[in-house]
C-alpha cells in the first residue's frame, strides 16, 4: 500500500526521537520537579512542634481569606473582562477602537504597584477624601464614612482592576470567532441581545472564560506585595511571615504544601468541570460576520463607552496618575546610584531568565513537533505546571536544593583546599533565575509552540527530500523562521521577571535589589513617593507586552475585516 510523504514523516516521528533531544526534555521535567520534591521533603521531614499552632491559629484563617480573595477576584475580574470583551466585539460606540487596545493597558501595572497607588489615592490625605471634605464641609474623618482600601474588599478591587485583561483577551478572541447561527436563531425566537449573550454566547465562551480566570487567580495566589500592603493575611503572606519573621522554615514549607494543593486542585477542578464541553468554532464566513459590531444608538452608546472606559481608568489611569505625579516630584532620584544599581540587577536577572527560559521552552516545543512519544507529551505537561506554583512556594522549593549544593561544594573545598568558595548559587542571584525560569516556562513554551504550529510539517519533508538531515533542517529552515516567536517569548519572560516580586523578595542575596524589591522596601516603610521613579520604570517596561498584545488584536481584526470584504 502506498503512503504519502507526510504519512511517512509522521510515522518516523512516532517511531523514534533523537535521544539527545529526548534526554533534554526529560531533564527539563526534572528541572521543574526538583523544587516541588524538595518542598515536600522539607515539609515531611521538618519538626512538627509548631504545626499544631499553625493549624490552629494561622492556616484556617489564611485559607479562608485566600479563598474569599480568589472568589472575589474571579467574580469581579471575570465580569469586567467578559463584559468589556462582549461590548467591544459586538457593538459600535464612541471610542470603541481606542478602548479595544486600551483595555489591555492594566497589564503594564504589577499588582503591588496598583496597591500602593490605590493606598495613596484613597487615603485620608488623598485626592478623593480631600475632595469629599471640601465639597461637604467636613473637618475630620470621623464626620463621614469612607470604605477602607486596606481590607479584603479593597484587595479584591485592586487585584481585579489589573488582572481582568487575562479574561478580556481570552474571551475577546473567542467572541470574534463564534459563529452567528446560534445567535440568529435565538434572535428570530424573540430573544434580546442581552439574553442571547447570557444564554448562548456566554456558555459558548466558558472555556476561554475559565482559562482567563484561572490565569488571574494564579497571579492572585502569587501576589505578596499587594496583600501585605493592604493588610490581607493570605496563605502567601503566611508563608513569608512564618519563614522570615518566625524563623520556621519547615512550617513555611508545610503551609506552602497546602497552598500548592489548593492551586493544583483549582486547575484540576476547572478542567474536570469542562471535560465534556465541545464547541465547534470555525473561522467561516458566518463566524467573521458575527465579529462585525452593531451600531448602538442613543444613550446606550455612551453607557457602553463608560463601561469599557472604567476598567481602563481603574486599572491603569489611577496608578499612572498617582505614580506619575509622585515621580515628577522625585526626578532628583535619577541622580541616585541605588536606582541604577537596582536597574542593573533587574536587567541581569531578567536577561538571564529570558535566555534560559526560552532555551528550555524551545527544546520542549521542538521535541513535541518531531516526536509523538508519550514521554515527550508528559514532559510538556510537567513543565506547564510551573506557572501554577506561586512565587513564594517556588522560592522555598528552590532554596532547599541550591543551599544544599552550596554547602556540599563548601565542604569539599574546605576539606581539599582549606578555603570556602561561599554561596555560589544562593548568593549570586542564580536562585532567582531558577525560580523565574520555572514559573514563566509555560508562557515561553506557549509562544514558541504557537510559532511552530504556523510552520507546516511539509517544510521538514521538503528539506529532507533535498538532502538535508534533521540538524541541517533545524538550523537552516526552522530556526530562522522561528525567530519572531523566540523574540516574543524572550521579551515576555524578560518583562514578567522585571515585575516579579514574590520569588525575588525571598531569594535575593544581601545587598541585592531589583527595581521590584526596591519599590517594596520603600513602600513597606510608608515611602511610596520615594518609590515612584522605580515604579514608573517598571510600568514603562511593562507596556512593551501590552503593545505586542494590542498589535496582535489589531492584526487579527484586520484579517477578519479583509475576509469579509472578499
Amino acid at each position: 500500500m502506498l503512503t504519502s510523504p507526510l504519512a511517512r514523516y509522521q510515522n518516523n516521528a512516532k517511531a523514534g526521537t533523537n535521544p539527545v533531544l529526548l534526554s533534554f526534555a526529560v531533564f527539563i521535567a526534572v528541572f521543574v520537579l526538583i523544587p516541588v520534591a524538595a518542598l515536600l521533603y522539607l515539609a515531611l521531614a521538618g519538626h512538627t512542634d509548631e504545626w499544631p499552632h499553625l493549624i490552629r491559629y494561622v492556616v484556617p484563617g489564611a485559607v479562608w481569606t485566600t479563598l474569599l480573595l480568589l472568589c472575589g477576584v474571579a467574580l469581579l475580574a471575570g465580569t469586567m473582562g467578559i463584559l468589556s470583551a462582549w461590548l467591544v466585539v459586538s457593538f459600535e460606540f464612541p471610542f470603541r477602537r481606542t478602548l479595544a487596545w486600551a483595555l489591555v493597558l492594566p497589564f503594564a501595572v504589577p499588582t503591588y504597584l496598583a496597591a500602593y497607588a490605590y493606598g495613596e489615592f484613597l487615603d485620608y490625605t488623598g485626592p478623593v477624601q480631600s475632595a469629599i471634605r471640601a465639597i461637604f464641609g467636613f473637618q475630620t474623618g470621623g464626620e463621614y464614612w469612607f470604605p477602607p482600601v486596606r481590607s479584603l474588599s479593597g484587595a479584591i478591587l485592586v487585584l481585579s482592576t489589573v488582572l481582568y485583561p487575562y479574561v478580556y483577551l481570552t474571551t475577546r478572541a473567542l467572541f470574534m470567532m463564534q459563529g452567528k447561527s446560534a445567535s440568529d436563531v435565538a434572535r428570530t425566537l424573540g430573544a434580546s441581545r442581552f439574553s442571547v449573550f447570557l444564554r448562548i454566547q456566554l456558555p459558548m465562551a466558558r472555556p476561554a472564560l475559565a482559562i482567563g480566570i484561572t490565569l488571574a487567580l494564579m497571579e492572585t495566589i502569587n501576589d505578596i506585595g499587594a496583600v501585605e500592603y493592604l493588610g490581607v493575611n493570605t496563605l502567601t503572606f503566611a508563608i513569608y511571615d512564618t519563614w522570615l519573621n518566625r524563623g520556621n522554615l519547615a512550617g513555611a514549607a508545610q503551609i506552602a504544601c497546602v497552598m500548592l494543593f489548593i492551586a493544583a486542585a483549582a486547575v484540576s477542578v476547572e478542567r474536570w468541570a469542562r471535560r465534556r464541553q465541545r464547541f465547534n468554532i470555525s473561522r467561516t464566513t458566518s463566524a467573521v460576520h458575527d465579529a462585525i459590531p452593531v451600531a448602538l444608538k442613543g444613550s446606550a452608546r455612551w453607557v457602553a463607552t463608560a463601561l469599557c472606559a472604567l476598567p481602563v481608568l481603574f486599572g491603569f489611569g489611577i496608578p499612572a496618575f498617582v505614580l506619575g505625579g509622585y515621580a515628577v516630584k522625585r526626578l532628583d532620584q535619577l541622580l541616585e546610584g541605588r536606582i541604577y544599581a537596582a536597574l542593573l540587577d533587574s536587567l541581569l536577572v531578567s536577561s538571564a531568565t529570558a535566555v534560559l527560559t526560552v532555551l528550555l521552552a524551545f527544546v520542549l516545543a521542538y521535541a513535541a513537533r518531531v516526536s509523538r512519544k508519550p514521554v515527550v507529551s508528559l514532559t510538556g505537561k510537567i513543565a506547564s505546571f510551573g506557572y501554577a506554583i506561586p512565587g513564594t512556594v517556588l522560592a522555598l522549593g528552590v532554596l532547599i536544593p541550591l543551599a544544599a549544593f552550596d554547602n556540599w561544594v563548601n565542604t569539599i573545598t574546605r576539606a581539599s583546599f582549606g578555603f570556602s568558595v561561599g554561596l555560589l548559587l544562593t548568593g549570586s542571584g542564580l536562585a532567582i533565575v531558577y525560580a523565574c525560569s520555572i514559573r514563566f516556562l509555560t508562557m515561553a513554551e506557549g509562544s514558541i509552540e504557537s510559532g511552530f504550529q504556523k510552520l507546516s510539517p511539509h517544510l521538514d519533508m521538503a528539506a529532507r527530500t533535498l538532502g538535508c538531515n534533521a540538524n541541517q533542517t533545524f538550523r537552516s529552515i526552522l530556526l530562522p523562521m522561528m525567530r519572531p516567536a523566540v523574540i516574543t517569548a524572550a521579551l515576555l519572560v524578560f518583562v514578567d521577571t522585571m515585575k516579579e516580586l514574590s520569588a525575588t523578595l525571598l531569594l535575593r542575596p544581601f545587598n541585592f535589589n531589583t527595581l521590584a524589591t526596591l519599590v517594596y522596601e520603600d513602600a513597606s516603610r510608608a515611602k511610596v513617593e520615594d518609590a515612584s521613579v522605580a515604579s514608573l520604570i517598571i510600568v514603562l517596561v511593562g507596556i512593551i507586552p501590552v503593545i505586542i498584545a494590542s498589535r496582535s488584536m489589531i492584526n487579527s481584526s484586520s484579517r477578519f475585516r479583509a475576509f469579509v470584504r472578499r
